[in-house]
Order: structure tokens, then sequence, then C-alpha cells
């Protein structure tokens, strides 16, 4: 007998296998371009968003190089562009600052071993086929934590606009920072901040429109070069800093960068801290996870393709991997570059390994130039592109829509601000949990009758509808667990109680319920050993095949003194025709 073949598909293990071998001329020339917009973008944006993390401003660019193509590699988005991004770069802050390390070069390597945590977590996760855990976090809690993340880290760059010292990981903490250091305020940086400030907003709202309307380009193509406006920002207040000398005028700049390749290799690990970053990184982990893939979702059903979101787990995990090994840390998909990423006419995940080109010529020979950058014009990069994360119409629409929405999204806004990033997304988490424990622990019973004329069964205080005095009938809209079963045991037979002598059918109709846990089914067996006792008999209609497979498999049914339905109209025709 043969024995069975050990079969890898690895099209599906490596992406680039199947959209490889289909590389043609069209798809090189979308890639070069959208890789040539996308890398001028990232310049700066790697350079801002490795300062709000706490890291030299080179290891920004040491983290969108390899693992742009280690996505390239593994990811089955066609637009996707990783990198740092501006809530993962604040996380990974929150997470480093306590940890109390003053070396430079030991605060990197923790970075390392951050962003390598994080890869290892999310490769395990795709292993195991682990997609569906970032469903724990619902869109009002990631709505409300990258509401509050973004003001915080809008209100974390104002030192930088005006060039006082300050610090703090929540709302309270920097606006006191700021306020003692406001004596020291530096009037040149904050004018440099300020006309940053305002050339970027005019960039977003107008620049746009100007290169349309007056120079007739494409609205496509003028959207694009605004999104990359602030590489003239960057441009301009170098040339303003070295033109005016403004570090003399005491103005902080980047200062030098140092030129050359990332360094390659594990970051050195100091298992002493492990304990320590376990947690954040299992948070940056799952808020990366759920920002890449909602953006790689809504970018690829644009074109009609589709992601596989277990592969994206491995994508991403080999990405942060490779920017561990290589002197970045934690990435993930951004939305602004995979965006500009995508209208520049990207095609293929090679627009990032093409990204990855331009940016090892920028930290070969262009990183000299970044000398007299004023850390007040990344710090106005910064807040201008985070504001568009801040969403305050959030409170409103859930006020209006649920309570319980409402609560979840308000803790996790105040808690973030005032607490701290991973307390806000954790709390949450856990406001999400207890309100669904709670909500279904109070399922909605409805009791229905027969709408006349129709074999349908609605809410007998909504609609007119047929009903019999000898039949009640309740309609459970929530799946039966340890949670509810007892108050459904409770409403069921004070139903009973109140309807006296007249009841001698009560038919439960499932048509709602997907799941009967064990708790649930003793509180059935004992429902229908009470009506029993009280002479009338239960009934169930409308089950569903896998909760009757597993009913089959218990001693309700044998017990049962009614009958299990198809349908709730045949049980009730059934039932009203039977004598008294």
């Amino acid at each position: 007998m043969p024995k069975p073949s050990l079969r890898i598909d690895l099209p599906r293990l490596l992406p680039i296998l199947d959209w490889g071998k289909r590389y043609d001329r069209i798809d090189l020339s979308g890639d070069m371009t959208a890789a040539v917009i996308v890398t001028i973008m990232l310049i700066p944006q790697s350079l801002a968003y490795a300062l709000l993390a706490g890291l030299p401003a080179e290891v920004g660019l040491y983290a969108s190089i390899l693992p742009l193509v280690a996505y390239a590699i593994f990811g089955t988005s066609r637009a996707l562009a990783v990198g740092p991004v501006a809530v993962i770069s604040l996380m990974s802050a929150s997470a480093l600052a306590p940890l109390g390390i003053d070396s430079v070069s030991e605060f990197i390597a923790a970075a390392g071993v951050l962003a390598l945590l994080s890869g290892v977590m999310l490769v395990a996760m795709g292993a195991l086929r682990l997609g569906v855990v970032a469903n724990l976090l619902s869109h009002p809690v990631i709505a409300g934590f990258i509401t509050a993340s973004g003001i915080l880290i809008a209100v974390s760059q104002l030192k930088h606009i005006l060039g006082i010292p300050a610090q703090g990981h929540n709302l309270p903490e920097i606006l006191s920072s700021l306020g003692q250091g406001i004596t020291h305020l530096n009037p040149w940086t904050l004018a440099t901040g300020l006309a940053a400030l305002g050339f970027l907003v005019w960039v977003r709202r107008h620049m746009a429109d100007v290169l349309h309307r007056r120079l007739g380009l494409s609205k496509g193509a003028a959207g694009t070069a605004a999104r990359v406006g602030p590489v003239f920002a960057v441009i301009g207040t170098i040339l303003l800093s070295w033109g005016a000398n403004l570090p003399g005028l005491g103005v902080a700049v980047v200062g030098e960068v140092p030129t050359g390749l990332p360094p390659l290799g594990l970051p050195t690990i100091d298992w002493a801290l492990i304990p320590a970053l376990i947690g954040p990184a299992a948070l940056i982990t799952i808020i990366g996870y759920v920002e890449s893939v909602s953006v790689a979702q809504t970018l690829a059903a644009k074109r009609r393709q589709k992601i596989d979101p277990n592969q994206e787990l491995k994508a991403l995990g080999a990405a942060n991997i490779a920017s561990a090994m290589s002197g970045g840390y934690s990435v993930t998909g951004g939305f602004a570059r995979s965006v500009v990423n995508f209208d520049a006419g990207a095609r293929t995940p090679a627009a990032g390994a093409f990204t990855a080109i331009g940016l090892t010529f920028a930290a070969l020979y262009l990183t000299p130039l970044l000398y007299f950058l004023p850390k007040a014009t990344l710090a106005a990069t910064i807040i201008i592109a985070v504001l568009s994360l801040v969403d305050l119409k959030i409170l409103k629409t859930a006020w209006t829509y649920s309570k319980a929405d409402f609560a979840a999204v308000l803790s996790t806004i105040m808690l973030t601000l005032l607490v701290g990033v991973e307390t806000g997304v954790a709390a949450g988490v856990m406001v999400s949990l207890l309100l669904f424990v709670w909500k279904t622990s109070r399922p909605h019973v409805a009791e229905v009758g027969q709408v006349p004329g129709t074999q349908h069964f609605r809410n007998i205080h909504r609609h007119q509808v047929l009903t019999d005095p000898r039949v009640v009938t309740l309609r459970i809209d929530e799946s039966l667990y340890f949670a509810n079963a007892r108050r459904m045991e409770d409403m069921i037979l004070a139903r009973v109680h109140d309807g006296r002598d007249d009841i001698e059918h009560v038919v439960l109709m499932c048509s709602a319920v997907n799941e009967i846990d064990l708790s649930a089914l003793e509180s059935l067996e004992e429902i229908n050993q009470r009506l029993s006792d009280m002479g009338v008999k239960l009934h169930l209609s409308e089950v569903k095949g896998p909760v009757m497979d597993r009913l089959k498999r218990s001693h309700l049914l044998d017990a049962l003194t009614g009958q299990v339905f198809l349908s709730q109209n045949e049980a009730f025709e059934a039932l009203i025709q039977q004598p008294s």
C-alpha cells in the first residue's frame, strides 16, 4: 500500500508564486509608478513615526525596507503598503517607555524584540487559522480607540511645534507637562511648526483642486500628488532651516542620520523584559491585524479581488520578523500609503518590493540631506495625518443607535485618553464582551400569532394576529446557553401562570436559536417536567438541523410531552384542531 504523500500547496504558502508567473510589462509599469510615489511619501512618514515611537529617525527607514519585501513574498493584497503607522508607533512608545531603558541601543533592541514577539504571534495565529480572533474587537471599540489615539498622538506632538520639553503617556500627563514647559517656548520653532501645519492643511484641502482645475491634471493624479504634499513641506523647511541657520536659533532638527543599509540579525534579547512585552505585543498584533486587513479588504473589493485573512496573518508576521531582524520596529498595513499605492496604479505586491529598493537608495544616499529637517515639520506631518483618524461623530451615532455600543465607545475613548492605550483597548474589549453577555442573558422573547391569510407568525403586541387561548407560542430570539437559561425558564413559567387554566400547549419557536448548551438543555427538561405537572404540553417548532442533531443525543425528545414540528404554521394548525 503506497504511503500517503505530504503535499504542500506552495502557491498558497507563497502567493508570489501565483501572481509572479503572470507578471507582465503592464504590471511592471503600474508597480514602478506606484513605488516611486509611495517612496517619496514614505520617507518623511517613516522618519516621523519613528520619532513618535521614541526611536531614532533612521529606525523608521529600516522598518520600511525588508518588511515590504517580506510582505511582497507572503501577502495576498495587491495594494497594501506595509510599514510604520501612527497608532502602532504610539502603542510601541507606550509599551517601551515604562521599561526605564536609558541606552538608545538597548531601547532600539527592545523595540525589535517587541516586533519579533508580534511577528511570532501573527505567524502562529495564521498557522492555526485564528484570524477570527480579531472579531473580539468590535467596530465601536476600534473606532473609539483610533479616535482617542489620534487625539493623544496630536497632543503629544505639540511639544515639537512649541519647542518645549514635555512627556507623558496619557492626556493629563501630556497636558500637565506642556503647561509646565510653556515658559520655554521657542518662537522660531513655533513659527516653523505653524508654517508647516498651515501648508499641510492647505495641501489637504485645496492642492488637489488647484492641480486639477488650473494645471489640468486628472482628478486621480491631482489627488495622488496632494497626498505626497508632506514631501514639499520637508524640502521647504530643510532649505529654510539651512539657509536661516534655524538650529542656531534653538530650532530642534533631526540631525545626523546614519547612512547605510539596515543592520541585519536578531535584536539583542533581554529575557527579563519578555514578560513586560508579551501583553503589549498581543495588543499590537490584534490592532495591527485589524487595521491592515480592513484596508486590504476595502481596496481588494474595489477591483473585485479577494484576500486570504489567514495568509495575511502570516504575511504580517513575516513583515514584523523581518523588521525585527533589520533594526526596525512593529509594522502593519497603513491606510494612507495603501490608498496612495492603489491610486498610483499598483497592480501586485511587487510595488512594495520596488518601494523597498527606493527606500534603500534613500538610506544609502539621501540621509545626509535630512540633517537640517526641523522636528516641528515631522510633528506637523503626524498631526495632520492622525487628525483624519479622529471621528467624534461615532459617539452621537452610537448613542442614537445603541446605548450599549455607546458605553463601549465612550469607555474606550476615556480610558485611552486618561490612562493609556493598552488599558483603553483592553477595557473596550472587556466592556464589549460584558455587554454581549448581558444582552444575550436577557434574550428578547416574543409571544407570536398567525398573520391572517398567511403562514407567518408575528409579535401579538405589534400586529393584528390570530391566536388561540389554549396555545401559547413563544419565539426566543437568541441562542440558549448558561447565561440566559434560567431567565428563559422563569419567563415561560410566568406566562403559563398568567394564563391560568386556559393554556394547554406551549410552543417554543426556535427559528432564531442556533445553539443550546447543556445548561439550557437541563432548563428545557425542567420546563417540560413542570409544565407536565400543570397539565400543559411542551412543543418545539422550527428547530435547526445542527440543534436537532444534538437534541437527538439527549433525553429531552424522549421525555417531551408534546411534539417537534417542522414549521410554526404546522404546529398552530395541528394544535388548534385538537379537542380541549
